[in-house]
């Protein structure tokens, strides 16, 4: 993996809503690797170079809305020269409940505008996914809006940064490329 990417809505209003949880993950690698993220206007987003494991890894937060995501990936993997392959995008899932997390390779969006664009803009699905489950408000389209665009409760948000401990001590195995060894530890519960 060489590019670590957490979705999220740009400002202060949106910082602690639901939909910024991949932007969370991103925080917790920079805080505890000791990196600060600099804004880049080449990346359109926050970006930083980590050494995580014994490997250099760049992450990136970018600075575009949501719905635009896709554009500051692909100047970022463009500049950089990364494919898709070793690309991981930590995101919001609604279908997930509170604090489950799931690593997965390819497929959809979900339904997830971020993802969407990220797709569009790459023109494939073959890049990797932590899907940060936030849960489902249970009601329709317009409900699940309002919902991601809020904060989680307090119990709710203590449930998803545990659950993002274990994904850093999983980051050696994701990092060098043993996603199934990872995976296998990421979804077993204790």
């Amino acid at each position: 993996m060489q590019l670590i990417v957490g979705l999220a809505n740009p400002g202060k209003e949106y910082a602690e809503t639901r939909h910024n949880a991949g932007a969370w993950f991103v925080d917790v690698l920079a805080r505890s690797g000791q990196i600060v993220l600099r804004h880049e206007n080449k990346y359109h987003g926050l970006h930083g170079l980590a050494q995580l494991s014994t490997q250099s890894c760049h992450l990136l937060i970018p600075t575009t809305f949501m719905n635009h995501s896709g554009q500051a990936v692909r100047s970022c993997m463009d500049y950089l020269k990364i494919s898709p392959t070793s690309l991981l995008v930590a995101h919001d899932d609604i279908d997930l409940p509170v604090g489950t997390i799931k690593l997965k390779f390819d497929g959809g969006d979900g339904g997830h505008n971020g993802l969407k664009d990220i797709i569009r803009h790459l023109n494939t699905k073959q890049f990797y996914r932590l899907r940060i489950g936030v849960g489902h408000p249970g009601k329709g389209e317009d409900g699940v809006v309002d919902y991601v665009l809020n904060k989680p409760s307090k119990a709710d948000r203590q449930k998803i940064d545990a659950a993002l401990e274990p994904v850093y001590d999983t980051l050696p195995l994701i990092l060098s490329g043993d996603i199934a060894k990872a995976m296998q530890k990421l979804h077993t519960t204790p």
